[in-house]
Parts: C-alpha cells; structure tokens; sequence
C-alpha cells in the first residue's frame, strides 16, 4: 500500500485556475490583433511594387529622351495585346519591358491618351492611375520634378481631376 512522504499534500488537483486560464486567452487575442493589423494587404504591396517600377521606367525613359533629343511617349495598352504598355520613340535597344510584373493591373493616362516624357526638360503635369482589384495609386509629375507617387492609396471616388492634378487624398 503506498504511503505519502510526510509533510505532502495528498488529494489536493494541480492545475490551472480558470482566471489564469483567461488572462491567457486575452494576451493570445491581443498578439492576434496586433500581428493582424501589421500584416500589410498584399493588393497593396503588389499595387506599390508597380508604381515603384513604372517611376523607375519613365524616368529612364525621360533621360534617355532627353538625351538622345526624341520625343518619347508612354501609352498603355488595352488588355489582350502583347505589350501591357508602349514607350513610343525609344529605340529598340533601349526599350524596357513591356509587361507588368502583376498581369491584373490596369492603367490609364489621366486627362489624356499618352505621358509625353521629352525632349524638353520640363514636361506638363501628368498623371497615371494604377488599379488593381479594388486598390489604386496614382503616379505622376508636376512637370519639374520626378515621377512619384502623387496621392499614396486612391479610393474609387477620389480620382484626379481633368485638369491632370490630383484632388484625391489618402484614406
């Protein structure tokens, strides 16, 4: 028969307590939360990865008109042709791609067909809207300056005005 070591408290449950148990629950909901408001949307991320890489191609495009003295257009294309856009009076050797690194986005010229990126080393204010899914940002210039993201995130009814600037703001 076995016996107790003295001094032992025999039948007494080892274990958690039911607050114990709760404060454990509301830190794991806490962490929960936090990690999901840091987690960024990927329509977002990828959207902002694109706007990054068309600033890149048009400045490039916008030195080398300068440069070379041509006059160089962008113009996006309509889905179902082979280039998702074309830089119109750039020599094939120096043309970038022509495709988006993310086959959903979409664009457009605002208040006009085509970003004129030279010879002339002040171009008007222009603007492109990029969409993808729900998400949208706008690039562009105020003639002076780069290209750069001009509003951060667009919402559907904040697009730019007609007059090539933007009124949108950032939600």
């Amino acid at each position: 028969m076995p016996t107790s070591a003295p001094g032992s408290k025999r039948g007494r449950a080892r274990g958690f307590t039911l607050l114990e148990l709760m404060v454990v629950v509301a830190m794991l909901a806490i962490a929960t939360a936090v990690v999901s408001f840091a987690v960024p949307d990927p329509s977002s991320t990828r959207l902002e990865r694109e706007a990054a890489r068309l600033i890149a191609l048009l400045e490039s495009a916008r030195t080398q008109a300068r440069a070379g003295a041509m006059t160089v257009l962008w113009v996006p294309q309509a889905k179902g042709s082979e280039a998702d856009y074309q830089f119109l009076g750039l020599p094939a050797a120096l043309m970038p791609p022509l495709k988006w690194l993310e086959p959903e986005v979409r664009a457009e010229v605002v208040g006009a067909r085509s970003i004129v990126l030279g010879p002339e080393p002040v171009i008007g204010a222009q603007s492109v809207l990029l969409r993808l899914d729900d998400k949208q940002i706008i690039v562009g210039t105020k003639g002076l300056g780069p290209f750069e993201v001009l509003n951060g995130q667009a919402t559907e009814d904040s697009l730019p005005g007609e007059d090539g600037g933007t009124n949108a703001t950032s939600p």
